[in-house]
């Protein structure tokens, strides 16, 4: 039996890939400590025989090493979120995202971990100069979240060159699906509008809808994971996407209710697509879920959102008053 480690296994992405993991008779460890990550996304699996959960912090390395001992694959899913939280609290996505990373990767040094695959961010491109987006594009951060996030991938990387240890880094594209985030914060676009979908409120579209986006179903991004680890492959950077890019409008359509326009903001491109050819080649990889069948998946698990804030243009402005203020 394999051991497996999961830093953030009760977010969004981590819980999924450790329902996927003990179905698939992994022993599983996830290790959060629920800042982000919600303990309902793994209650059913914490009776089970083959699951583990530490609630600790990454950057607390005494608190988490051990359970590095004997791992067999990490994926390290553990960070941050979000733009405006970042450029208010710099320091604290620093200590987690990039020191939290170093501790990460020092505890699979010292048990000798046959790999571990980072989940690294798309946001690290900023505004490309081209789209389809490949992995040789220039890195372009515009907020701390993409920095931190860029930070600890070039620390993977690292350690995977001089250390020896077996690494891929995965640049996912603006991932959705089941138990995504609803945090206080004002963010992801999902959350928002699902919230607001739930209380009979119109949907906030910035600037004029037209701006498309690389909406990647979570369970291509779980797949997508394994992949990673079950490969061959080490020292790589690979995007992993949905291999088209859609409109907010048609997001919004497909949701279905009012629109209601917000101003535009700067550092957001107008396009997220990720080229995906190398994660095709490398890991014998593709996307299965479309946009229209991932929407329905999504209005079947409505009831997930019921206590997720809902935005209004009032509230958005508020929050977004530093987003205005640094990145103009």
């Amino acid at each position: 039996m394999m051991k497996v480690v999961i830093t953030g296994g009760s977010g969004f992405i981590g819980s999924h890939l450790a329902d996927l993991l003990v179905d698939s008779n992994y022993e599983v460890v996830v290790v959060d400590n629920l800042s982000i990550g919600r303990l309902e996304n793994i209650s059913h699996l914490l009776e089970h025989s083959k699951f583990t959960f530490l609630q600790a912090d990454i950057t607390d390395f005494d608190a988490i090493e051990i359970v590095f001992k004997d791992a067999d694959w990490v994926f390290h899913l553990a960070a941050l979120a979000d733009i405006v939280p970042s450029i208010e609290n710099p320091t604290e996505y620093y200590q987690t995202n990039v020191n939290g990373t170093f501790n990460v990767l020092e505890a699979c040094r010292k048990y000798n971990v046959k790999k571990i695959i980072y989940s690294a961010s798309s946001s690290c491109y900023g505004i490309p100069n081209k789209y389809p987006t490949n992995e040789s594009a220039e890195i372009r951060p515009q907020y701390p979240y993409a920095l931190t996030k860029n930070l600890g991938e070039q620390l993977v990387m690292h350690w995977c060159q001089l250390y020896s240890l077996p690494a891929i880094s995965l640049r996912f594209f603006n991932v959705y699906g089941p138990r995504a985030r609803t945090s206080g914060t004002y963010g992801a676009v999902f959350g928002v509008f699902l919230a607001q979908k739930l209380a009979n409120m119109p949907y906030t579209v910035v600037g004029d809808g037209c701006q498309t986006r690389d909406f990647t179903f979570v369970s291509d991004i779980v797949n997508a994971i394994i992949a990673s680890a079950s490969s061959n492959v080490s020292g790589e950077i690979i995007n992993i996407g949905s291999n088209t890019t859609h409109s907010i409008n048609r997001l919004v359509e497909l949701l279905g209710g009012d629109v209601i326009f917000i101003p535009k903001r700067p550092g957001e491109p107008d396009c997220t697509w990720a080229d995906i050819t190398k994660a095709k080649k490398l890991l014998n990889w593709k996307p299965l879920v479309g946009l229209e069948s991932g929407i329905e998946i999504l209005l079947n698990n409505l009831d997930y959102w019921k206590d997720a804030p809902i935005w209004d243009q009032k509230s958005i402005a508020k929050a977004t008053e530093k987003w205005f203020e640094y990145l103009s």
